[in-house]
């Protein structure tokens, strides 16, 4: 299993990026969250099959028709204990 920590800075918030980044996780059957930081950034952890991370990290690149993803930052992180599902914080 690997886990992996993305940081996605644009026009990120207020567009449904967290809950279509969810929806596009869970249907590549990762776990981990979502969620909005106060700088305007957004933070998905994700949890998973090397090769579904991988390609959630080409749709966090466009994320939802309504964002502008500008810049998108992957850092990979200690698996742990991964989380039983995915959501948003």
């Amino acid at each position: 299993m690997k886990a992996v920590r993305f940081l996605i800075r644009g026009r990120v918030q207020g567009v449904f990026f967290r809950a279509s980044a969810r929806d596009e996780a869970i249907r590549l059957k990762l776990t981990g969250h979502a969620r909005n930081l106060v700088d305007g950034s957004v933070e998905v952890v994700a949890y998973g099959d090397s090769l579904a991370i991988d390609r959630l990290e080409s749709w966090l690149h466009e994320g939802p028709p309504s964002a502008d993803v500008v810049e998108l930052y992957r850092e990979d992180i200690d698996a742990g204990d991964a989380p039983a599902s995915f959501v948003t914080k």
